[in-house]
């Protein structure tokens, strides 16, 4: 029972990360209806500019906001100069940009950068720490100690700011909040930095546990079931997705992994989204689409 405590607590501690993955995929969605494939492009970006900056000898604390300035600029400039002159296109259409785009991004990384993999410390170590006789990771808890602080500041900006306020107002009816003066292109540049620096934190956090190298980007395709789960307009939806993905992975490589030769983690959470979709296509906490026939 002690190990089974032990795979459940690391998979819900690892699904707060990927609550944070999939937060940047809901701001934006909620505020726009644009689903942003370049989220890992921007999570790649983050990471290798921090580190590449600590491996030139910048200061931590410099180096992180030099990174976060980086990464506050480039979401803007995303926003103003690729995805508003796109406003009232098909979502393929937006899509299809999005995911260009990433591919660009992961380009000027690599020729800003280079293509190197780079190790990254965060300080903390990654031994097991003994908490009321159940072995956890310390990384793990700083991890999600962090993300989890993150997501709740973020709620807290969301739900109690005048920004917020009309952030919900425009992903409640974008019609009714540009007649009540709520700016949009202003809504739109804040919801894309915030995404911009929920990518930072998620790049370091991912970076430190998987290395920065041009894969961290596919860290994206974790939080797909995370949304699909929790709803893509929920951010109460993506952490609730995100414990379910991370404790249901881990349970099925510890119990079902040994009957059919292992591996079930990569591919476990698409079979239990792709059941979601089947059940309950708006996710748990997603909003049910409703035309007018």
């Amino acid at each position: 029972m002690e190990f089974f405590f032990e795979v459940l607590i690391g998979g819900l501690l690892a699904g707060v990360m990927y609550a944070l993955v999939a937060f940047g995929f809901v701001l934006i969605y909620k505020a726009s209806g644009v689903f942003n494939f370049a989220q890992g492009a921007m999570v790649l970006f983050a990471a290798l500019t921090f580190v590449s900056l600590l491996e030139r000898g910048v200061p931590f604390w410099l180096a992180f906001l030099v990174s976060l300035a980086a990464m506050v600029l480039l979401a803007l400039l995303i926003e103003r100069a690729v995805l508003r002159p796109l406003v009232g296109r098909s979502p393929i259409t937006l899509f299809m940009a999005t995911l260009g785009l990433s591919y660009v991004i992961e380009g000027a990384a690599q020729a800003l950068w280079g293509a190197q993999v780079h190790g990254l410390e965060l300080g903390v170590s990654d031994e097991p720490l003994e908490v009321g006789g159940l072995l956890l990771s310390q990384f793990d808890l700083f991890a999600a100690g962090t993300a989890a602080a993150l997501v709740v500041l973020l709620i807290l900006l969301f739900k109690y700011t005048r920004t917020g306020l009309a952030l919900r107002a425009v992903a409640d009816d974008t019609l009714a909040a540009l007649s009540l003066g709520v700016r949009l292109e202003r809504v739109w540049a804040v919801v894309w930095a915030v995404a911009g620096c929920v990518g930072l934190v998620a790049g370091l956090l991912w970076g430190a546990r998987l290395g920065v190298q041009f894969s961290l980007s596919l860290v994206v395709l974790k939080a797909l079931p995370v949304l699909i789960i929790g709803g893509f307009t929920s951010i109460g939806g993506a952490i609730v997705g995100g414990l379910i993905v991370g404790a249901s992975e881990k349970l099925a490589e510890v119990y079902l992994g040994p009957f059919v030769g292992g591996g079930i983690e990569n591919w476990f959470p698409y079979v239990l989204a792709l059941l979601f979709l089947l059940v309950r296509p708006a996710g748990l906490f997603g909003e049910r689409a409703i035309a007018r026939v």
